[in-house]
């Protein structure tokens, strides 16, 4: 049986966490907000609904973690600076708001690579959503 076909009896393995390269994998999964966000002229009047999760690729450290917070990369505060994003006034692209999101992920050394997907609720009856999913590297690491 090649390693493509092998049928997993747990989920399979976790892409950005990697014992091999000392990885962890930090998630954010499904976190609604109401953004004011979009071009068209009704988007710009209120808030609408997005849909938010952060995938992120974190270095683990070569010290035991102590069961100490400061010792990890607290997903606490990556979505209080998420929040911050988002409150901070209108965005005209899912993108613009997708980079700005990734670029404060980064901003900790730990984090090697974010992947961001930035969704639009409420924009076409027949679509669950729109939006966008970038992967940003760190250039420092």
């Amino acid at each position: 049986m090649s390693p493509r076909s092998k049928l997993y009896t747990t989920a399979p393995p976790d892409p950005l966490a990697d014992a091999e390269a000392g990885l962890r994998h930090v998630f954010v999964r499904d976190l609604v907000l109401g953004a004011r966000i979009g071009v068209h002229a009704h988007e710009q009047s209120g808030p609408q609904r997005i849909r938010l999760n952060l995938d992120l690729a974190v270095r683990e450290g070569a010290v035991d973690l102590e069961d100490r917070l400061e010792n990890v990369v607290c997903y606490e505060a990556v979505l209080d600076r998420v929040r911050a994003i988002v409150e901070a006034g209108h965005v005209n692209l899912v993108e613009t708001l997708a980079e700005r999101i990734a670029q404060t992920c980064l901003e900790d050394s730990r984090v090697r690579r974010a992947q961001v997907k930035v969704e639009k609720l409420d924009v076409f009856p027949e679509a669950a959503s729109v939006g966008v999913t970038i992967e940003r590297l760190n250039p420092f690491g």
